[in-house]
């Protein structure tokens, strides 16, 4: 049976979670169908969502239609910041429970660190304590929010989702949510295909010495920094192919030359840049 190699996590709150995953950013609801059971066949046991990405539909009628048993997936869902707000939250957890047919979401985490972040996590606490959800999380929170957030709230977030791949290795968050007790989940694994990253020069020199392609040396340095992945494709043979990374182990010097393209900056989205963060803000009150 496909997905028996898979590495694991065990979070803050007790739970298992793999370490890698299926994730549906910018996905249609109809193809999200389709490429999530190809996933599910594929051995991938963690789905990732979002409110945002209007497609909690497509990934529920997946797991439905599966052979796969509920409690062997690892959902993860996120709510969107026009939901935040106490009341309002809850509400639209229960939304998405609704949409994806499911009783329970493994994991829900607070897609953006604005708006009324504090009235949303209450509400994130009292859908876990209703076992609506299993454990919560935040994503893209930066080290001071993330400390802020773990310092006063009641239940602590497990896990912070935040852009990470080989040229933003994310090395002072990481260290910063180690010291937490938080779980590193990466957002754009592959850089979204920025500074070509599937042709990297020393990416590919590692792989061809292991027979593996660029894609696959990437998630296993991530996996092996300790940080939960959510590789994306529509293609199912690339899904297999990013599912096959648990039979290499990368040398003390691959890893050390991975680390050297650590630019230490965002290139997909800089949540540091107020251009671009005022824009999305705008986007989102226009929408509420």
């Amino acid at each position: 049976m496909k997905g028996i190699d898979m590495e694991y996590t065990e979070l803050a709150n007790g739970l298992k979670m793999p370490m890698l995953g299926y994730g549906v950013f910018q996905i249609d609801d109809e193809t999200t169908e389709r490429c999530v059971g190809d996933a599910l066949a594929a051995g991938y046991r963690l789905i990732d969502t979002a409110q945002a990405y209007m497609n909690e539909r497509g990934v529920g009628a997946a797991i439905a239609a599966s052979d796969v048993a509920r409690e062997e997936i690892f959902l993860v869902d996120k709510v969107w910041v026009s939901n935040y707000g106490e009341g309002k939250t809850y509400e639209s957890i229960a939304r998405s429970l609704e949409l994806l047919g499911l009783d329970y979401i493994d994991m829900m985490l607070l897609h953006q660190p604005y708006n009324d972040t504090y009235g949303a996590w209450r509400d994130m606490e009292r859908a876990l304590d209703e076992g609506l959800v299993r454990s919560i999380g935040v994503s893209n929170f930066d080290p001071v929010q993330l400390l802020d957030f773990c310092t006063f709230n009641r239940v602590a977030p497990v896990l912070n989702q935040v852009e990470t791949h080989v040229f933003w290795q994310q090395k002072t968050e990481h260290a910063n949510m180690e010291r937490l007790g938080v779980q590193h989940m990466a957002w754009g694994p592959f850089a979204e295909g920025a500074n070509d990253f599937f042709n990297n020069p020393v990416l590919a020199e590692i792989g061809a010495h292991y027979g593996k392609s660029v894609g696959q040396v990437a998630l296993r340095h991530l996996i092996d920094s300790g940080v939960v992945v959510i590789p994306k494709s529509v293609k199912a043979e690339r899904m297999a192919e990013n599912f096959d990374v648990f039979d290499f182990e990368l040398s003390a010097d691959d890893r050390a030359a991975i680390d050297a393209l650590d630019t230490d900056h965002s290139i997909c989205y800089d949540h540091t840049d107020l251009t671009v963060v005022g824009g999305l803000l705008d986007f989102i009150k226009s929408t509420m």
